[in-house]
């Protein structure tokens, strides 16, 4: 008879919580460790001996995946010479699914002893994911590759606070769409050479005209008729009082060079990236408008495709799979996206879709069918169908590993 032991693990970034459970759920030991080489090297030679003195034949480590405080450990106790031959396997469990297995327990507190048990426990009960042994290239990868993600994270909520600026200075300039890029050179030199929005009302049409051209770098096609909606724009944005006015000119200026030096920084990410995908043979590029960053990012979190059956579990592991809602008869039409799945791989479809509908014609008419079926939330619900299409396009080929043929029409 196989017996397993059971270790979860709550980890943090000074400390390691352990919590050890044999078949039947009973406690055979609860310890703390720091969170370094030593404090590894005491939880696997605390688990040796249990395993030494007891009739165990295999075990399972789960921890939560907590930002990375638990990337380190979980390697350890892989490469542990002496746990392999126990069948050694750890799990990097989601956190939030972790959580709702712990809504059955009544009134559990909130310590770290309790939280290693729950993931101990979790562990018992089953329906584990399977155990991951990353590339060191992929680890390396995906360091880069999710530091884009959130600089680009950044770049979104910079450009954001950056329009609540604005608003107080000239109000109806974004709402108005006098420029298609709020952020274009046209734009920018507007909101940052006008000192107010009286300023532009009063600066003689052929002037301002000749300004926005000279901004524009001669792209606009009619600089005059721009120069009227900016000032009807301008003519109906609220005043400001000079000091007022004075120091929201400074913190545009100041979040201007912020959203600079992240655009930059995401320059850098990707001429990194870039170089150092020339360690992976690539299949991805091969879609048309994948580049070599979107399949960085797809290569990065899926890793080796071989350890998912079939592209529904890709798709899920990537958050792209509705729920489903049904009682007797009845089953709803609109359901949502799960709210689980891998963040970062997520991103990556979705951003790698929204390129690819543009520059594939089945996948441009795919987009557009899903488009023209509701008239509320058209492109979010298009997009995430057509990135759910480009999951069984990516498992193809990865799976394959052949380059993709576009169909004939």
């Amino acid at each position: 008879m196989i017996t397993t032991l059971f270790v979860g693990i709550d980890v943090s970034k000074k400390s390691n919580v352990v919590h050890v459970l044999d078949s039947d759920g009973n406690t055979l030991c609860r310890f703390a460790a720091p969170n370094n080489l030593d404090g590894a090297g005491k939880i696997a030679d605390k688990l040796k001996s249990i395993l030494l003195n007891t009739d165990f034949s295999k075990i399972l480590i789960g921890m939560e995946s907590t930002s990375v405080y638990a990337d380190h450990l979980a390697a350890f106790l892989r490469n542990n010479d002496f746990l392999k031959k126990w069948e050694c396997k750890v799990f990097i469990l989601n956190a939030k699914q972790v959580s709702k297995f712990k809504e059955a327990y009544a009134d559990l507190p909130k310590t770290d002893d309790v939280d290693a048990f729950v993931i101990a426990d979790y562990l018992r009960f089953g329906r584990l994911p399977r155990d991951v042994r990353q590339d060191e290239k992929y680890t390396a990868l995906r360091n880069l590759t999710r530091a884009r993600f959130q600089a680009a994270q950044n770049l979104s909520r910079e450009k954001n606070r950056f329009l609540e600026t604005l608003f107080y200075k000239f109000s109806a300039l974004d709402s108005s769409d006098v420029f298609s890029n709020t952020f274009g050179a046209a734009s920018l030199g507007v909101i940052t050479e006008f000192l107010s929005v009286d300023d532009i009302i009063y600066m003689p049409i052929e002037e301002l005209a000749a300004f926005i051209n000279e901004k524009g770098k001669s792209h606009f096609v009619d600089p005059t008729q721009i120069a009227r909606e900016l000032q009807a724009a301008a003519k109906s944005s609220y005043r400001l009082s000079k000091t007022v006015n004075d120091s929201v000119n400074q913190l545009l200026a100041i979040r201007l060079v912020g959203i600079r030096a992240i655009q930059n920084q995401i320059k850098d990410l990707d001429k990194a990236i870039e170089s150092f995908m020339a360690l992976f043979p690539n299949v991805l590029t091969s879609i048309g408008g994948i580049g070599p960053v979107y399949s960085a990012g797809l290569l990065a979190e899926i890793g080796e495709v071989t350890r998912f059956p079939n592209h529904a579990a890709l798709a899920k592991y990537g958050g792209l799979t509705w729920k489903k809602h049904q009682s007797g008869g009845f089953e709803a039409a609109n359901t949502k996206l799960i709210l689980s799945g891998n963040k970062y791989l997520k991103y990556y479809l979705l951003e790698a879709a929204n390129k690819v509908r543009v520059h594939d014609a089945e996948f441009n008419r795919y987009y557009h069918c899903k488009f023209k079926e509701v008239p509320k939330h058209q492109h979010k619900r298009a997009l995430a169908l057509t990135a759910r299409k480009l999951v069984r396009l990516v498992y193809s080929l990865l799976s394959a590993n052949r380059l993709y043929r576009p169909p004939t029409a």
